[in-house]
């Protein structure tokens, strides 16, 4: 099983890409079996997440056609079932995201209880209560979502009493085909959900209010082909530029979208970080300095994101001072502190608070991952820490980042997939 090697000390300095963004590219994905005319979907990330998808919707049918540079052309019109079997759905949760658009586009779904992340309880009875108020008949059977309609599901007001992102988007993308006017109120505002309604609406569909927590969307009795680009993945993004202040490093990431950070670049400037950014660019020079401990609430956005909580659990584990960090979304994300502290980081939880008090510096050990950006904050720790790191189970990262061995490496880190 390969592991990630590194050595620490080094300050990182470069200019690296970001890489379309995983959690927008997933749905996007999804939302191409609502159409049967040819879809274009470009600046994929290549991550293990998006082949998943892929094999996904080649094992029902659809046509798959990938190139080099990761665009994907697919073809619906050659669907010949709506299943979305265990083997695959198990070890990604958003394989639920192909619920909405099947039931909605082909009348009937499939759909194997989602797998994924160990990192909480994240319930589909919002997308399941949200379908049915738009008509469709479901049930539990073995394991398995059965989802059917008669006819063109029909237009609703549905709240959703909790923010959630997979569940704005099932149903998002299911109103779109829905018979009638769909109000989707309390609605995930995450940049993800609006690229994916701009996807949809460079479709044909009519969509407004992406962005807010009101979305409103009416209904057309057919979507058609587009070509269209995944946005930039704010959260690598993110991490990247948190390395560059835990090592006191200067990095430029190019190609990004700076208005999706502002939370997270205003919690690096208040770890003391010189922040600039352009119209596709944002670049963090710490000037050597040794960061300065922030406190951080995660909430949904645009408030501070549990996807980047680990990397500053890993940045204040070496600041100066003494750093409050609170898990508000999942209450199974401190997962990581357990292996950081085998590196000497000073963190204590309890309940859905660690308090960390920064050393001067960590010490390499053996860690092992335990979800994705649990991983990340390992990559991380040890960047900055004295001697070797071997991370295990890397497979968590390798779900996430793509060639993240390459592109720290570009940037200076002493990093190597090894495999034992």
């Amino acid at each position: 099983m390969d592991k990630l090697l590194i050595t620490g000390g080094t300050r990182l300095n470069g200019v690296v890409r970001a890489s379309g963004a995983k959690n927008a590219a997933l749905p996007i994905l999804a939302a191409t079996l609502l159409t049967k005319e040819l879809i274009t979907i470009k600046n994929l990330p290549h991550l293990h997440d998006i082949t998943t998808m892929l094999e996904l919707l080649g094992s029902m049918g659809c046509g798959v056609v990938v190139d080099e540079k990761m665009s994907v052309q697919l073809d619906v019109s050659t669907l010949n079932n709506c299943e979305a079997p265990y083997e695959l759905v198990k070890t990604m949760r958003a394989s639920i995201l192909v619920l909405g658009p099947l039931v909605s586009h082909f009348g009937k779904a499939i759909v194997s209880l989602p797998g994924g992340c160990a990192i909480g309880s994240r319930p589909v009875d919002l997308h399941l209560r949200g379908l049915e108020a738009m008509g469709a008949t479901i049930s539990v059977e073995g394991g398995d979502i059965v989802a059917s309609v008669d006819g063109r599901l029909k237009g609703a007001r549905i709240f959703f009493d909790k923010v959630t992102v997979t569940g704005t988007e099932n149903l998002l993308m299911a109103a779109t085909l829905a018979d009638g006017q769909t109000i989707l109120e309390n609605a995930a505002r995450e940049p993800e959900v609006v690229d994916l309604a701009e996807c949809l609406i460079a479709m044909g569909a009519k969509i407004t209010g992406h962005g807010t927590d009101t979305i409103v969307i009416e209904g057309v009795e057919a979507l058609h082909g587009t070509s269209y680009p995944v946005m930039p993945d704010r959260i690598e993004t993110g991490t990247f530029l948190v390395a560059a202040a835990i090592t006191g490093g200067k990095v430029r990431v190019i190609d990004t979208n700076v208005k999706s950070l502002e939370a997270v670049l205003s919690k690096l400037e208040e770890a003391g970080a010189k922040v600039s950014s352009g119209e596709d660019w944002i670049e963090v020079d710490m000037e050597g300095r040794r960061p300065d401990a922030v406190n951080i609430s995660t909430a949904p956005y645009p408030a501070f994101p549990t996807d980047m909580q680990a990397q500053f659990v890993a940045l204040n584990s070496v600041a100066n001072g003494v750093g409050r960090v609170i898990e508000n979304i999942f209450e199974n994300r401190f997962m990581h502190v357990d292996e950081m502290l085998r590196m000497g980081a000073d963190i204590e939880v309890t309940g859905n608070t660690a308090i960390v008090r920064g050393c001067e510096r960590l010490k390499g050990a053996p860690v092992m991952a335990t979800d994705l950006r649990a991983s990340a904050s390992l990559v991380l720790s040890a960047l900055v820490a004295e001697g070797d790191t071997k991370i295990d189970r890397i497979y968590h990262i390798d779900r996430g980042y793509e060639c993240i061995e390459e592109k720290f490496g570009a940037l200076g880190a002493k990093i190597s997939r090894v495999l034992n």
